[in-house]
């Protein structure tokens, strides 16, 4: 912490450290050391330009954990977090969890940016576990990404106070935020934490139901793809069946090894660890039934209780459309939460933006999309809030 820089605490932190900067966003934070664009690497285009000079105050730490998956900083620590204050605040509050298992920094370009561009505070976890060996963490199948949620809500929770106290107020407006795992976590916490959220926004959101999840979609697409690979038009057949988007098959070589296959191996790991076969010929409906206890531990119900807002690329190579979005939307109206749930279906919009260098031609950024949906979000949860580039509804300098 820089001289003349007030420290900041976080309830429930282990450890907490502060920095007053010049610019909170990946345009200051990159060359200063303040995030890890390896943590983001994939998901942007080359193209995207993110905005600058947005001044305020960046804290890092962790909660107490016993695992040690997260490296940054050296603490070897999970359970880390990042909080960014602007000095010009429009007061409200949003908060993310990571795509995947990445950490806390992943978010920075594609939700970070834009919502500290409109004057937003932004908090971020890393989920509590991190990186290829999440099942390593907790005792009973499932406890890794049960933990996921229990760490957004803590961070939820703390972040509220610290931005309270310090701009002086409550924030009049919280959302979560989130990419693929990082929006299943968005509708988790709308369906069981109201309290903390005025509404929420996903992007090709992740789910988990007993008949879709991510055990059920990806061994079809494993048994396929390598007799699509080899020409064989049966193998294409096969992953169009399985509700791999016709038009996404730019994407599908680099999802089979960098998704696919070890996501399929990863979640597989920690919902049915005892499963030593081939994870191509891996089927969820054989299984024991504990395993299937496993996944209805993680399960989404629909029952919406705030605002959601979902933005769906519609050649989504890892969360089809067909398999994740429409199946959610059954959820939501079996509830009968139609009413607090809009979707954006984004043409030609692949799992994350950094898949458009693989086919510019076929594949759209879906990050526009995104930042004009949470602006609707805005106007649907609060009408009084004024969008464009510097909200100004509250205070414009913190209370420190």
């Amino acid at each position: 912490m820089e001289k003349g820089c007030p420290g900041v605490t976080v309830p429930g932190a282990e450890r907490a450290v502060t920095a007053c900067l010049a610019d909170l966003t990946t345009t200051g934070t990159t060359p200063a050391g303040f995030t890890d664009p390896a943590d983001w690497a994939g998901l942007v285009t080359p193209s995207a330009v993110p905005p600058s000079g947005i001044p305020g105050v960046q804290v890092d730490g962790f909660f107490p954990d016993t695992s040690r998956t997260n490296t940054n900083h050296g603490w070897n620590h999970d359970a880390q977090f990042v909080l960014r204050l602007p000095d010009r605040w429009n007061g409200g509050l949003v908060v993310a969890g990571p795509p995947g298992t990445r950490e806390q920094y992943a978010n920075d370009p594609i939700i970070s940016d834009p919502v500290l561009a409109s004057g937003y505070a932004y908090a971020a976890t890393d989920k509590g576990n991190t990186g290829p060996d999440v099942a390593s963490d907790g005792a009973r199948p499932g406890d890794a990404i049960l933990e996921w949620h229990r760490r957004l809500t803590q961070l939820t929770r703390a972040a509220r106070i610290v931005t309270a106290r310090h701009y002086g107020r409550t924030p009049a407006r919280t959302y979560a935020a989130g990419l693929s795992a990082g929006g299943y976590l968005v509708r988790w916490q709308l369906e069981h934490h109201p309290e903390l959220y005025t509404g929420g926004i996903d992007w090709n959101a992740l789910i988990f139901t007993p008949g879709t999840n991510l055990l059920t979609t990806l061994p079809p697409a494993l048994r396929a793809y390598p007799a699509y690979a080899n020409g064989d038009t049966a193998g294409h057949g096969a992953l169009l069946a399985a509700g791999y988007p016709a038009g996404s098959e730019p994407a599908w070589g680099f999802s089979y090894t960098n998704l696919w296959a070890p996501l399929q191996h990863q979640i597989r790991a920690e919902l049915d660890p005892s499963y030593d076969g081939d994870e191509a010929a891996y089927d969820l409906a054989s299984r024991p039934a504990s395993v299937r206890a496993a996944v209805a531990r993680l399960s989404l119900s629909g029952h919406l209780r705030r605002p959601l807002v979902s933005v769906q690329g519609t050649l989504d190579a890892l969360t089809p459309p067909s398999r994740y979005a429409d199946t959610y939307d059954r959820l939501i109206a079996k509830a009968g939460r139609t009413a607090l749930h809009r979707e954006h279906r984004v043409p030609g919009g692949a799992h994350t933006d950094g898949l458009v260098a693989l086919a510019p031609a076929v594949f759209q950024p879906v990050l526009p999309r995104f930042v004009t949906a949470f602006t609707e979000l805005e106007q649907w949860t609060d009408p009084s809030v004024r969008v464009g580039p510097a909200h100004k509804d509250a205070s414009t300098r913190p209370t420190r």
